[in-house]
């Protein structure tokens, strides 16, 4: 991919095939593929092999490279970018003529989803790793390597909800970490205003998504889009958001073991907030009371 479509890109003899709106886009289309390919090609491949005889301790080849695989974050959040540029130019005779000159059966946008497959397809190999290696010596390296590849899809995950945000005036990156991102039913109870809300905090919850970074907590309303691929994938316009600094939290409200409260400057703003499922109320709970401790 990196040399029979990235470098024909800049092939002055291939530059006849590739219309104006398509050149200078060759980051946006591969992200940083040639990063990632570097990375297994000189560091990771050969640390592998360092294991052949041994593949039960490959749990600290990973361990070591760690911080690397971020690399796939920085993919994954161009992906959307690069989907959309495929989309306008997958008929392009540029490409055709370079998949003609590959034999490849397939055209580049299936070649271009292998990194995102990758990193998924770690966490299944160490699963499957462990399951073997119950009692053995680098067991719990395995343990400590699963943990950390699913961290790292989880914040790929989370990132790519992150960039679906519209509407937010500020810069998230701000906002410190992103820790947790998810869909929730909300009732308001605010002590400003005419009537009392009070009232209505009975009435029919919004539907909100949030996400939860160090040093504030947003409230997006999530919008479902049609389209394919990464065009269906929804995007979430902001509402608003409180600043952790001035949050608290009631960890328990009465009568339903999925509903947190959170509230604002000494309870002027109450939020009534119901998880799907208990399991996913006490991660956030634990996560809030980690920013606010």
């Amino acid at each position: 991919v990196l040399q029979g479509y990235a470098a024909e890109m800049d092939n002055p003899l291939m530059a006849h095939l590739i219309s104006p709106e398509l050149q200078n886009k060759k980051d946006i289309l591969f992200g940083n593929m040639e990063e990632i390919y570097h990375f297994h090609n000189r560091i990771f491949l050969r640390e592998l092999e360092n294991y052949i005889e041994y593949p039960e301790l490959v749990g600290r080849c990973f361990l070591d490279q760690m911080e690397d695989f971020q690399i796939y974050e920085k993919y994954c959040q161009n992906k959307p970018r690069s989907e959309s540029l495929w989309r306008q130019f997958s008929d392009s005779i540029f490409f055709q003529e370079c998949q003609r000159k590959l034999d490849h059966k397939l055209s580049l946008d299936s070649y271009l989803l292998k990194p995102v497959q990758r990193i998924t397809k770690y966490q299944l190999l160490l699963k499957e790793m462990l399951k073997y290696s119950k009692n053995c010596e680098g067991a719990e390296d395995l343990q400590e390597a699963l943990t950390s590849i699913l961290g790292i899809l989880k914040a790929v995950n989370d990132s790519m909800h992150q960039i679906a945000i519209t509407g937010y005036d500020g810069n998230l990156n701000e906002l410190g970490k992103l820790l947790m991102q998810g869909s929730f039913n909300v009732w308001t109870d605010h002590k400003k205003g005419h009537t009392k809300v009070k009232d209505l905090a009975r009435f029919k919850p919004m539907q909100r998504h949030l996400f939860l970074h160090e040093k504030a907590v947003l409230f997006c309303k999530k919008r479902e889009e049609n389209g394919e691929g990464y065009e269906k994938a929804p995007s979430y316009s902001y509402k608003h958001s409180l600043n952790m600094a001035a949050v608290g939290i009631t960890e328990n409200v009465k009568g339903d073991a999925k509903k947190f409260e959170i509230w604002y400057n000494a309870r002027e703003e109450v939020y009534i907030i119901q998880a799907p499922t208990p399991e996913v109320k006490a991660t956030w709970v634990n996560e809030i009371r980690k920013v606010l401790t």
